[in-house]
């Protein structure tokens, strides 16, 4: 390279070739070749046969009608019997003909327009009240229109526990954004949502978007953003719990979203008050949201939420009571009275018991097994027994 770039200098001077040639120990046909030349010389191998091209005329044919077939499956299907890594080189090659092709448009937001959901799972695992430790899920969400981010510890991805995290978002927020982007979460819906989150949509007048498969694109943002938590805020921090994490997320969060965000140029709490202002209002309240159940206490006076069991008073065993959770609270009522409240355990398998309940269940079992006798004084049957006599005419009446 260096050397023909010598020559044409040389020969731009004005330089004789011969004297070119002379000089640098070259060959006139170099120095020729190098002065006619357009541009610096490469290595060209010349297109021959090599021991892949026998298959691949029936390579093409698989993978026409099955273009993501792993290279081990063809080496198979073709008889191949040489180095597997020189065949899937050749394979990916070829593999670029038959790729279908899956543009992704520039996408831009609109202020007040959307918010796009995902689930964080964080790579290290939460200290629960049972002592057991687990990975749990984190409710995010993302401002398509101003990047201002929110995010909130979950129990579960089952769908109670997903909109009332969203409600808590929502609530934080001040708004709610015309649209509200998912890909495909269970608890969410699968093609169609399920009917607790067409209760939640509607009620918030909003529209619940569920993405097609394989459409990363249009929940960029948030997606993106996972990663971000995960190199920006988790490195270095220790949990002590799913309050502790809740408490250390939002007050990071607020950091975050005074970043400037290099594609806006701008902060997410500059832009905020633009986006939530072409928002929709934010209702008072959303009824019947969480877990919800309406069951006859049995005998053993304990209801379950999700996976745990937590005790009722037992005086209402046999009545129909309403059991309602949310991310904090378990309630349990009868005709509108108090029966039971407990704060919700993330743990799973627990029995959470409230002492006043079984000091309780206690003493209705000492009545049931222990009966007081009843007493004709006590039933008001105290009667003389010659009104019996004289009834059935077994004393005489005397004359006078």
């Amino acid at each position: 390279m260096e050397d023909w770039a010598l020559i044409r200098r040389l020969a731009a001077e004005g330089v004789p070739k011969a004297k070119i040639a002379k000089r640098l120990g070259l060959a006139r046909n170099t120095v020729a070749k190098a002065v006619a030349s357009d541009g610096p010389p490469k290595y060209e191998r010349r297109p021959g046969p090599t021991s892949f091209t026998p298959y691949e005329a029936r390579v093409r044919q698989l993978l026409a009608d099955t273009p993501d077939m792993p290279a081990t499956v063809l080496a198979e299907r073709v008889g191949w019997t040489g180095s597997i890594r020189w065949f899937r080189d050749n394979v990916n090659r070829v593999r670029a003909d038959h790729r279908r092709i899956d543009p992704a448009d520039r996408l831009t937001w609109t202020a007040g327009d959307v918010a796009q959901c995902d689930l964080w799972f964080p790579p290290r695992k939460i200290l629960l009240e049972d002592g057991s430790r687990t990975l749990l899920p984190v409710l995010v969400m993302t401002c398509g229109y101003s990047r201002y981010m929110l995010g909130r510890m979950i129990p579960t991805r089952k769908t109670p526990d997903l909109l009332l995290g969203t409600w808590d978002l929502l609530s934080e927020l001040g708004r709610v954004p015309r649209r509200l982007i998912w890909d495909n979460e269970p608890g969410i819906g699968r093609r169609k949502v399920t009917e607790p989150v067409a209760v939640f949509a509607g009620t918030l007048a909003t529209k619940v978007v569920l993405l097609p498969p394989r459409d990363p694109e249009s929940k960029g943002i948030v997606e993106r953003r996972n990663g971000f938590f995960e190199t920006s805020f988790m490195p270095g921090r220790h949990f002590e719990s799913p309050a502790d994490f809740n408490a250390q997320f939002t007050h990071w969060l607020t950091t975050a979203n005074a970043r400037t965000v290099r594609t806006l140029k701008a902060r997410p709490t500059d832009l905020l008050a633009a986006d939530r202002e072409s928002m929709l209002p934010l209702p008072p309240a959303v009824l019947h949201l969480g877990w919800r159940n309406h069951v006859r206490l049995g005998r053993d006076y304990y209801v379950r939420v999700d996976t745990n069991d937590y005790s009722v008073d037992p005086r209402a065993i046999g009545a129909r009571v309403d059991v309602a959770a949310d991310l904090d609270l378990v309630r349990v009522r009868h005709g509108g009275r108090l029966l039971a409240e407990h704060p919700r355990r993330w743990a799973r398998g627990m029995t959470v018991t409230d002492p006043t309940h079984v000091a309780t269940a206690a003493t209705l079992r000492q009545d049931y097994q222990h009966p007081t006798p009843a007493t004709p004084e006590a039933d008001g049957m105290v009667r003389d027994l010659a009104d019996y006599d004289r009834a059935f005419g077994l004393t005489k009446v005397s004359q006078p």
